[in-house]
């Protein structure tokens, strides 16, 4: 893949950093790697494990509309790329897709400026996702999308990484050449806290075991294993690049709500096309009458009885939902702007993630 002169400045930038930054914390790992009794040939075996087969995973609402007019799903069918939110105008995160909005300002930040220095176009600022560490069967930041693409380990090496979300400018920044900020942090964190991206109650021998056997192996069919949850602790990833179906994907990890719909007719035309396996992780589904008021606000309830087709919410009926918020934006004007139901909409999938039961 050969990036352009701004995509290769950002991953320059990151990697000095990370170059200069990385004895930090060195002490901190070396005294958590003496007290959990690893092997510092272990370690560097992991490491070797991670920059060898470690995946990044992007998550996205196949069923959202795109600035083409086009679903998620059939842009991604029909064009054979996965495009970024300047390019798409959607977003399950912050969205704000213009030259001078506060992405733009922020990714200037994190890259040292190196998109803005170049004049690139907006096509060539970075696609987001996560490094899929924990394997999780619903993606490794399911806040941000029901399905995902799995790529293949060696777009991992054009990446860069912050720990935790980089619109808050974290000081771990790293590549995958340069990983120690990143592993320093993590392993830090479950030290400390016996947490690590999502997973309670693991201690560091645990995760270098789970790093050490688990990353090697063929990917796991997804249906039927318990979800991660894991809203809010991962290892983003800025894929630097081009992100092309045909070459850089390598696995479609759908959500069953899109059993019968037209997703699914996309999802399997795409997967054909572009020579990608297509599995189905176990959903989500939650009763209306259990959702909460105090986790992402109390009008969670009332959305989710508005939307409902049924008794209960999941994915296929929030996007339903957006869809129809985007095409009756008046319909929705008594719960409040635009942007603003929008984004209760954001935080109702976030609820049923943290909450749902599997649909299979």
């Amino acid at each position: 893949m050969n990036l352009t002169a701004s995509q290769a400045a950002a991953l320059r930038y990151i990697e000095a950093y990370a170059r200069e930054v990385r004895t930090v914390g060195q002490e901190e790992l070396a005294n958590v790697l003496a007290m959990s009794n690893i092997a510092e040939a272990t370690f560097e075996e992991v490491v070797r494990q991670i920059k060898k087969h470690a995946r990044v995973g992007l998550q996205f609402h196949p069923d959202r509309i795109s600035k083409s007019g086009r679903s998620v799903a059939q842009a991604l069918f029909e064009d054979g790329i996965y495009k970024n939110q300047f390019e798409t105008h959607v977003s399950s995160g912050g969205l704000d897709p213009t030259a001078e909005g506060i992405r733009a300002r922020w990714e200037d930040n994190v890259f040292g400026g190196a998109f803005s220095t170049h004049n690139a176009d907006l096509s060539e600022r970075p696609k987001y996702g996560a490094l899929h560490l924990m394997l999780y069967p619903d993606g490794p930041c399911p806040r941000f999308g029901s399905c995902y693409l799995v790529l293949k380990p060696l777009v991992s090496h054009r990446c860069t990484f912050t720990y935790m979300d980089s619109h808050r400018n974290p000081t771990e920044k790293g590549t995958l050449e340069v990983f120690e900020p990143i592993i320093a942090a993590l392993m830090t964190e479950c030290f400390e806290r016996r947490f690590a991206l999502g997973k309670q109650n693991i201690s560091p021998p645990e995760l270098i075991d789970h790093l050490l056997t688990r990353l090697k192996l063929p990917f796991e069919d997804p249906s039927g294993r318990p979800p991660g949850r894991n809203l809010n602790h991962y290892i983003e990833a800025q894929v630097q690049g081009n992100v092309s179906l045909l070459s850089d994907a390598e696995i479609l990890v759908a959500d069953p709500s899109f059993e019968g719909s037209s997703v699914k007719e996309d999802f399997e035309q795409l997967c054909e096309k572009y020579k990608i396996e297509l599995l189905w992780h176990s959903g989500f589904r939650l009763p209306v009458k259990e959702v909460p008021d105090d986790f992402r606000g109390p009008t969670m309830p009332s959305l989710a009885e508005r939307i409902s087709t049924g008794d209960y919410v999941d994915a296929f009926m929030i996007g339903k939902a957006a869809a129809d918020l985007k095409d009756n934006p008046s319909k929705w004007a008594d719960r409040g702007a635009y942007k603003d139901v929008l984004q209760e909409l954001k935080c109702l999938w976030h609820v049923i993630v943290q909450f749902g039961e599997p649909l299979s």
